[in-house]
This record gives C-alpha cells, structure tokens and sequence, in this order.
C-alpha cells in the first residue's frame, strides 16, 4: 500500500507549518517515513547526546571547496564522517582530540533496529553515526550519502528538536525535490531505490522546543564497511 506523508506543495518556504500539514503526496519507491517513532526514546537520546557532545563537541567543518557548512557537528561509533580541505570521508580518530569516537549507546542502536523491525526491513548494526546540530537559519545543501562501501544497508535519519523541511530529490541532482515536514521524533529511511537520493533541510525557521530549545538534532545513522 502506498504510504502517504505531508509535504509542501508551494514555493513559498516561508509559509505556516500548519499549511504544510494539510497536503499529502507519495513516497517514492524505498522511503520510509514513521511520523513520531522516535518520541518515546527521545528522553534517552537525548541524555546519550549530551555525554557524546561533551567528549567531541559539536564543530563547524570545513567542506573540500574550502566554505564552512552552516550545520555544526560530531560522531559516535565505529566511524565519524568529517569534511576538510583533503575532502569528505570517514575516520576512526576524532581529528580535535585524536582519540576514538565514543561507542554507539545502546539506546541508538535499539531504536535504529525497532525502527527497521517496523517497516519489515533487516536490521543491521550501524558502525557511525553522524550527529547534526541545526540552529535557527542553519541548512543541509542537496548531497548523496554516498561515501560508504555497500549501499544495500539503509540509511536511519531521526529528527529531534525543531522542524524542519526536508527535500528529497532524485537520483540527479536536477530532479526537483519534494519538501517534507519533518518534527520532533520523526524517522526517514532511505534505503534500496531512495538510498542514493539526492537530500538536504531547507533554513530551520525560528521557533522553541521544550528539550531542545532553539536547535535541531539530526542523527543519521549508517553501515560503513
């Protein structure tokens, strides 16, 4: 059955939230959308967010071109994504403190396997996970994840905080892309025909959450190896 979910029709990004709740449209072949999943292990994470923020704090990369990406933030797991002038990869050693990123708690590597258990897909033991701090007026450009080695396993992406305004693309970067209201507790997967899809998040708009206050958390996890 095809999974409906709310998505913006107009231009205008400027627009009410609540206008955008009001219109639906398909999800293309291999996006999964569970609207509120994360909520009730939101507490959990968000504990757990704090402890990895304090061992590798949030920072501001640099992208291979040399321009600092709006977004601040850091890793847990095997594996953490960095950006510099020597371009985009994935390191073991945390390169401020040059010390191992800290393990995957345990409440991230449940909810990323309850979500997949969900949606009928095999679970998998993600080995990184990128972590993202939005502030209000920070945005994610169109980009593929596409610096893994095997592109079978999903990708889990879990909104916290703030909404936000996804766009979801193509498999080109020319395919204009749908805009999906994303809130606090929502998950994306991207996996099989969506895995390679273009995506990023519109300006995050001024507003206040009762946990995380002026800030959206983006943890997006991924097999690496």
């Amino acid at each position: 059955m095809t999974r409906l979910i709310h998505a913006m029709q107009t231009t205008d990004i400027f627009s009410s939230l609540e206008d955008l709740a009001q219109t639906s449209i398909d999800l293309p072949a291999g996006t999964h959308y569970l609207k509120g999943f994360a909520c009730k292990y939101a507490p959990e994470l968000i504990v757990a967010i704090k402890k990895i923020t304090t061992y590798s704090p949030f920072r501001q990369i640099v992208t291979p071109g040399g321009k600092k990406m709006s977004v601040t933030m850091t890793n847990c797991g095997t594996y953490g994504w960095i950006s510099d002038r020597y371009g985009y990869r994935y390191s073991t050693v945390d390169p401020l403190s040059h010390q191992h990123w800290l393990a995957l708690p345990s409440c991230f590597v449940e909810l990323v396997n309850a979500a997949l258990s969900h949606e009928h897909l095999p679970n998998y033991q993600p080995d990184a996970c990128l972590i993202n701090n939005y502030s209000v007026g920070a945005k994610m450009g169109l980009h593929q994840d596409k610096d893994e080695k095997n592109f079978t396993y999903p990708i889990v992406s879990v909104s916290l905080g703030l909404p936000a305004l996804f766009l979801l693309g193509g498999l080109t970067r020319n395919i204009t892309p749908r805009r999906i209201l994303l809130q606090h507790g929502d998950i994306i997967i991207l996996t099989q025909q969506s895995r390679l899809r273009f995506h990023g998040v519109l300006p995050i708009q001024p507003g206040y959450h009762a946990e995380l206050q002026a800030q959206r958390i983006n943890l997006t996890f991924r097999k690496v190896t």
